[in-house]
């Protein structure tokens, strides 16, 4: 039987630090025998392609970058 995960005040400020700047990305968090034991960050930086905005904004078509899909449109 599974042991029910211990989760202390400090363990909950360091889950706050690693999320509370990430905008895009995730945390996975690792337990074993119902402690954590490690956390793994993986972050998305998303970048607005100015050249693309700057030949694009004189275009009088519907098609527009989208900055969430890195500049693909």
């Amino acid at each position: 039987m599974a042991k029910p995960l211990k989760v202390d005040e400090v363990w909950l400020a360091r889950i706050r630090e690693h999320l509370d700047d990430m905008e895009f990305g995730s945390l996975h968090i690792v337990v074993h025998e119902g402690q954590i034991v490690q956390m793994e960050r993986t972050e998305r930086k998303r970048f607005e392609n100015s050249s693309a905005n700057a030949r694009n904004s004189g275009e009088t078509g519907s098609r527009r970058t989208d900055i969430r899909s890195g500049g693909r449109g």
